[in-house]
């Protein structure tokens, strides 16, 4: 009996020590606390904030922002879907991550993207480091479950329950893979419509789901993205509704990039009603996205959750319908593609706040991370953690002034059968034969926002590496490129700044930038080591 005892203090004794050393050895990364708060991201796509994007959610908008904080100068990365969900999930910018656009050739969802990038994504921390419950439903990145990179049976590292969309987004007639295994669905509204298959995904995580661990779920919706299928209870909304007639809405884009200029201004008729009822139609498809943020809401609210659960809501990137005579569609450098709606509740976030301080989609990685508890300098991430912000800890003087914005181009090398006249080297040419792309489209551009100047300065990698500047302060539409008359000296600390992002990566990403007087202005520095690209493309 007594040897038993002694067995049995022995094991005890083990188990207590092992229990200590593993407390200590997770506490290096994540900080020891009682209850870790969960963590939830809704991304939208091709959500807008410029054009009243955030209209059709009052919900959202009410259970969100105005019970939390709201960003006025959220920005992406690049304005395109996978270079920007790339920089979500990494918390990099375009030039260190290596996805430029929504091709398996462009790196979106390769083979090497798979193996680089994909095992020091923020979720896959969060599960292995952090022990954090891991949810995943919607649309991931646009070549996701292409066969020649491991097809739905390849579940990303980081996530304990994926329930992925093949490829782009779509609303019925798709394949998800759950857990890796293919599931087809039809277009049976009661059954299939995405939207709701991902509130009801989302709700039957939640019913489950442990209360003994922390939580993250990403739900990723394919609304507001074409094709535009509104739910049918929504289908006769928003019937006198048009795209907002700004003063930057079918004018000529007389002093911008040619790819601009090219746009037929004024536009047809036809390409106007084709925007207007695109413009309705994407309206309509967010009110199912309001309904899946109040179910989520409400069951959180229900398990007791949503006092310790932060819930961000956003964007990939923004979107345009006439802006500058372009009909519709995202890619540019103007404020209506790069700009989107971001707003967070959550613990020690006061109700009906704003913030003007500059953000970026590199800093979504960084900011959950930082609310779980780990140390963001042990990643190699680009971005920053706004958590000091949105607690009312952290004011302009101490945060960052600039962000990088990257886009890399895409053109045919063929000629666009229904617009023989154009040739190769331009793309997305609808409707009229206006191109909303092409290879020497191009561009980098530094976004800066501080207290007294709010300016966006862009170099282009074409063969007169072309620039435009713009004060948005008092050009809120950007319509007059400033850039032959702006301060030299201005010039020459943008042009600096945006080679010294265009060269970052981790930490110095995210220092201040520091102007070196004996620097001499030369935007063909910026893209020298880009050249072979306008050879190959010539």
């Amino acid at each position: 009996m007594g040897s038993n005892r002694s067995c049995l203090r022995s094991f005890l004794s083990c188990l207590l020590i092992c229990v200590t050393l593993w407390s200590e050895q997770s506490c290096g990364l994540f900080g020891q606390s009682n209850r870790r708060p969960n963590i939830v991201l809704i991304l939208t796509d091709d959500l807008d904030i410029a054009m009243g994007g955030l209209s059709p959610l009052s919900k959202t908008k009410k259970l969100i922002g105005d019970a939390g904080i709201s960003f006025t100068n959220a920005f992406v990365a690049s304005p395109l879907c996978c270079p920007s969900r790339a920089s979500i999930l990494t918390g990099k910018y375009p030039h260190n991550h290596h996805v430029v656009n929504n091709t398996l050739e462009g790196n979106c969802s390769s083979t090497a993207w798979q193996k680089s990038e994909e095992p020091q994504t923020f979720p896959a921390l969060l599960k292995t480091y952090g022990g954090y419950q891991t949810f995943f439903a919607g649309k991931y990145l646009n070549q996701y479950g292409h066969s020649d990179a491991g097809g739905l049976e390849h579940v990303p590292p980081g996530w304990s329950s994926w329930v992925a969309l093949e490829k782009n987004s779509k609303y019925y007639n798709y394949t998800l893979s759950v857990n890796g295994k293919a599931q087809k669905h039809g277009a049976d509204y009661s059954k299939d419509y995405l939207t709701d298959v991902l509130a009801n995904r989302s709700l039957e995580f939640l019913q489950y789901v442990s209360s003994y661990q922390p939580f993250f779920m990403m739900v990723s919706t394919p609304a507001p993205h074409s094709p535009w299928t509104a739910a049918p209870q929504y289908q006769d909304c928003f019937n006198d509704t048009k795209a907002p007639r700004d003063p930057n809405f079918n004018v000529h884009g007389k002093d911008k990039h040619w790819l601009i200029r090219q746009a037929k201004t004024p536009m047809t008729n036809s390409s106007v009603q084709f925007l207007d009822d695109a413009f309705r139609k994407r309206w309509r498809t967010l009110l199912s996205v309001d309904d899946l943020v109040e179910k989520i809401v409400k069951k959180l609210e229900v398990r007791g959750d949503l006092e310790n659960t932060y819930i961000f809501f956003t964007s990939d990137n923004g979107y345009h319908t006439g802006q500058f005579s372009l009909p519709l569609d995202k890619r540019q450098l103007y404020e209506f593609d790069i700009r989107v709606p971001l707003m967070v509740r959550g613990p020690n976030i006061k109700p009906n706040q704003t913030s003007q301080m500059p953000v970026a989609n590199i800093d979504l990685g960084p900011t959950i991370l930082d609310i779980a508890g780990y140390n963001v300098n042990k990643t190699k991430m680009d971005g920053m953690s706004f958590l000091p912000i949105m607690h009312g800890k952290m004011n302009s003087s101490s945060w960052r002034t600039d962000i990088l914005v990257e886009y890399e181009g895409e053109g045919r090398n063929v000629s666009d059968p229904a617009c023989p006249l154009l040739g190769p080297g331009v793309s997305e040419c609808f409707p009229d034969c206006v191109c909303e792309d092409s290879y020497n489209n191009t561009y980098a551009c530094v976004r800066t926002v501080t207290p007294s100047a709010n300016l966006q300065y862009c170099e282009f990698d074409d063969n007169e590496v072309f620039v435009e500047v713009y004060n948005v302060t008092a050009d809120p539409y950007q319509l007059n490129n400033i850039a032959k008359t702006i301060e030299q000296e201005v010039l020459e600390k943008m042009n600096h700044r945006l080679m010294m992002l265009q060269s970052c990566s981790g930490q110095t990403c995210r220092l201040p930038g520091v102007y070196d007087p004996r620097f001499e202005f030369n935007p063909r520095q910026l893209f020298s080591s880009h050249s072979w690209r306008l050879r190959q493309k010539k």
